[in-house]
């Protein structure tokens, strides 16, 4: 790990707490659109350690804590608190009125969780519901006196312990809590970094929600890792108006964001040629786009639209990555065009790629999303026979390297079965099977 100084955010964050004190890493727009709250380098610093003080005090060292909040900042300086008191923290959607609890109660119980932390004004609304069944405490954070942090006992960090389990979408089957290290989090961090060009002159906006990895290791610890300031939306606001993400970044001159394909269709969709006028997306110099297919179609109507608001279509940048592999796998070269081809579509189904086809019903628009980062190795397999592919044939993807995560969580077989996948002649072993 010779390419970092630090083998965890615990001690970074210390670190820069120290030589940026005063930089305002996040600033958050409650409505959308007007500044709420902000955070330093110190604040966050000394919140994390105050909150970490109350976890000791409740002997939470190597315990689950669900991370329940509404969007905030609260969220960021819970986050970093677990990670200071070496508790592993376990984001999750909090509970609504009228919805469904089943996801959360099974994350709950197959986490083991013993604490949930939250705000006052949140926990008054789900702690009846919270602890009806499970054996759980409700801690809140929000009113935790700073005068704690002084009080803090650091620990040693090693990057092979667990930071935090993501919990994956549970679209399958019962949600699988992904075992995320400290050093898997250090690891993706740098890779991030190095795909996007990360410095301390990027400024950075975000309406993730936290409790996914987009939004947790994108939008909250790469800020923290590259110095970026960072915007931060609650992800409803944009939801509800798609041009509050675009007026944000034409105030605030933001130079990296972006989120699914979906985003941009609803922005394409929604803002109106009146709104457009008042936006300048000049200082916009890498939009990304993952978690879902990137889709030319939508890149070209983005960049269409928005062209005369100064958007620089060469700034799309997609890009791959997964919870498996806490988070970034592939990307481009920053400064390098969506590389975009047609392929055959009948092909495609038989796991087959076959470029720029004859018969025009039979095309396939596809984006590239990059290479996978040097510092990873990545084959395609087939899953089937479990040899690796020849050029132009579909198969898994396999990743192996720091960023892979540790298995799931009291899953043994399925984490064998997934982190430690070979090839039929063994050569290549110890692969993550990424089935897309």
């Amino acid at each position: 790990m010779g390419y970092v100084r630090h083998s965890s955010f615990v001690s970074l964050l210390q670190e820069r707490a120290v030589s940026h004190p005063n930089q305002i890493i996040f600033t958050f727009l409650g409505d959308g659109e007007n500044e709420s709250d902000c955070l330093t380098y110190h604040q966050l610093d000394q919140q994390a350690r105050a909150i970490a003080h109350k976890l000791q005090s409740e002997k939470a060292k190597g315990e689950r804590a669900l991370l329940l909040y509404q969007p905030g900042l609260e969220f960021v300086t819970a986050f970093l608190g677990c990670l200071y008191a070496g508790v592993i923290a376990t984001p999750a959607y909090p509970p609504r009125a009228n919805r469904s609890y089943t996801r959360l109660s099974a994350i709950i119980k197959d986490a083991g969780a013993l604490f949930a932390l939250t705000t006052q004004a949140l926990k008054e609304k789900i702690e009846q519901k919270l602890t009806k069944n499970n054996d759980i405490t409700c801690l809140t954070t929000d009113d935790i006196p700073l005068s704690l942090a002084q009080d803090w006992q650091p620990a040693l960090v090693t990057p092979s312990e667990t930071a935090f389990l993501q919990y994956t979408s549970g679209s399958t089957g019962t949600p699988k809590g992904v075992i995320v290290s400290h050093g898997n989090l250090i690891h993706n961090s740098h890779l991030i970094k190095n795909f996007f060009e990360n410095d301390d002159h990027c400024i950075g906006a975000s309406w993730l929600p936290p409790y996914h990895d987009m939004g947790l290791i994108g939008g909250i610890l790469q800020p923290i890792y590259s110095r970026i300031s960072t915007i931060m939306l609650p992800p409803v606001t944009f939801l509800q108006r798609p041009i509050r993400w675009l007026r944000a970044i034409s105030k605030y001159k933001v130079t990296t964001t972006g989120g699914p394909n979906f985003a941009y269709e609803m922005c394409v969709n929604s803002v109106t040629p009146k709104q457009k006028k008042d936006l300048d997306l000049s200082h916009w110099k890498l939009a990304f786009s993952g978690a879902e297919p990137v889709r030319a179609e939508t890149m070209a109507k983005f960049s269409e639209y928005f062209a005369d608001c100064g958007f620089n279509q060469d700034a799309f940048y997609p890009c791959y990555g997964m919870a498996e592999t806490t988070l970034i796998v592939s990307g481009a070269k920053k400064t390098q065009p969506p590389v975009v081809k047609n392929i055959s579509a009948t092909k495609l189904q038989e796991n087959h790629i076959l470029f720029n086809p004859e018969d025009d019903k039979d095309v396939q628009t596809v984006v590239s999303s990059g290479n996978v980062s040097p510092e990873l190795e990545g084959i395609i397999v087939n899953p089937e026979t479990l040899v690796e592919c020849a050029d132009n044939q579909v198969g898994e993807i396999w990743v192996k390297g720091e960023s892979v995560a540790q298995g799931y969580w009291l899953k043994d077989e399925l984490t064998k079965n997934t982190f430690s996948a070979k090839t039929k002649n063994g050569k290549k072993r110890a692969f993550c099977a990424l089935v897309i």
